[in-house]
């Protein structure tokens, strides 16, 4: 039975040849191959976060001071990452989280798309963003067999909200997430210093330029008259999000709903006894709200309300396969990985994006071999401590 962990030996046999990886295995020299790739304008809006970017920073930190135990003389010849979510079988937990900008992370400015071919790939499942740089029929279709999950900003026009709510529908995406924390842009000094927002040139709009609903917004269609179409956007994006709404989103899906940015454990019951679906633990990275606590370290707590009512998936600072247990091991049952695939889609497109998933599956597969853990409930069994 093929292990994600053989990709480890793909290297190194392809090594007595003399073949060596075309792109980093390791997360720093995928970040500064990436960084150095990338104009300045598309490298400070990916990797910048809010205020001094301390949040940010403290996201991936902090999954050092969580720590395992090894168990010895455990037969781990044969793993298995499988998992399910919402009645669909998967092979791993991982996940490639929602990024609004990976349209134009790629040199070709279609991201969206390396991305789902990549997600086709491997297997690992692509959570599309309303922020495209292509529909999300068109890349859902690249997913092909692969279940892909949609994030919904919802905007301040119900009917357009509906309408993007209906076409992922019916492009047969597994559920939708809707994020939370996101109807006004946080303070991000990188983009204010050089007055660079993406939205605003008309970067990754393609979900509202072809939008029938949108479109009928519009005094001429944004293909003649661009500057129009943004200024609608503008206006009419990020609506504020309160209980009372969750009503009115159940009413336009028969899809799952998954909430994003869930980080407290009353607001986890809540949007449980609201009729959520799912609960997705995240402070967006750090790039919405400085001065927050580590996500990983908000995980446990949020894990324990939910008490396996519904699905429990989590972002922000994942950089690993090591992080991907460990959060596996504090009560996530999906992890989602942001930053290091968006490098592989700067640096070789699809191939690049699967070669960053191949590896941090082959890390996570690993672990768990050497460790003693056959299996993620051996894993969460484990658990993890702070140390």
């Amino acid at each position: 039975m093929p292990q994600y962990g053989d990709y480890q030996n793909a290297i190194y046999f392809a090594g007595v040849s003399g073949i060596v990886p075309e792109w980093p295995v390791d997360h720093a020299g995928l970040c500064a191959r990436a960084e150095a790739h990338w104009s300045p304008s598309v490298r400070d809006y990916v990797q910048g976060g809010c205020g001094d970017e301390r949040t940010q920073e403290v996201n991936a930190s902090a999954f050092a001071h969580w720590g395992m135990v090894p168990r010895m003389m455990v037969d781990t010849a044969t793993r298995d990452l499988s998992t399910t979510l919402f009645g669909r079988a998967l092979p791993s937990p991982l996940f490639m989280a929602p990024i609004g900008v990976n349209g134009i992370c790629t040199d070709d400015g279609h991201g969206d798309l390396a991305a789902a071919r990549a997600s086709a790939e491997t297997g690992v499942p692509f959570c599309a963003s309303t922020l495209a740089n292509d529909p999300l029929e068109v890349v859902r279709g690249a997913c092909g067999e692969i279940p892909a999950l949609f994030q919904l900003y919802t905007s301040r026009n119900t009917d357009v909200a509906a309408s993007i709510v209906a076409r992922a529908e019916a492009a047969g995406y597994t559920a939708l997430v809707v994020t939370l924390d996101t109807w006004v842009t946080g303070w991000r000094p990188r983009d204010l210093n050089t007055g660079n927002f993406p939205q605003l040139r008309g970067h990754v709009l393609a979900n509202y330029f072809s939008d029938p609903v949108f479109r009928a917004l519009l005094p001429r269609p944004p293909e003649d008259d661009p500057h129009a179409a943004i200024a609608t956007w503008a206006a009419t994006f990020g609506r504020v999000l309160t209980w009372d709404d969750l009503a009115w989103l159940r009413s336009l899906t028969r899809l799952p709903i998954v909430l994003k940015g869930i980080c407290h454990p009353d607001d986890a019951r809540r949007a449980i006894d609201g009729g959520a679906d799912g609960i997705y633990v995240s402070n967006h990275g750090g790039r919405q709200a400085n001065g927050g606590i580590a996500a990983i370290d908000l995980l446990p707590a949020v894990a324990e309300a939910v008490g396996g009512r519904v699905p429990v998936l989590f972002d922000s600072g994942v950089r690993s396969g090591t992080d991907v247990i460990k959060a596996v091991a504090l009560g996530a049952d999906l992890v989602g990985l942001g930053r290091p695939y968006c490098y592989g889609l700067a640096l070789g497109g699809a191939a690049g994006c699967a070669h960053v998933l191949k590896c941090v599956l082959a890390e996570a597969d690993l672990l768990m071999a050497v460790n003693g853990w056959p299996t993620l409930s051996a894993v969460r069994e484990a658990g993890a401590r702070r140390v």
